[in-house]
């Protein structure tokens, strides 16, 4: 089995509107130092041991599905795990 974990950010030409408010409560909560805040998605799938070619897998279920390809950018790991 495989285990998948997907990160997904905005590009950075999109405004993080989430990301600018979180940095603006931390400014007023006195955490000035906070230069950059990221608001993103996380996924995590499990695929069969059997897929094949499991780098393309992913590939098409975030640009199919899980990505809008016009504002975000995503990244990904596979982990080859044992059934308990």
């Amino acid at each position: 089995m495989y285990l998948v974990k997907i990160y997904v950010t905005y590009k950075p030409s999109i405004l993080d509107p989430k990301g600018e408010s979180i940095k603006a409560a931390l400014h007023r909560m006195d955490y000035s130092q906070v230069e950059n805040v990221t608001m993103g998605k996380y996924f995590e799938l499990q695929l069969a041991a059997d897929t094949k070619d499991v780098d393309a897998v992913v590939k098409a279920l975030c640009d199919q599905l899980l990505v809008n390809v016009n504002m975000e950018t995503y990244r990904y790991e596979i982990e080859e795990v044992e059934m308990a």
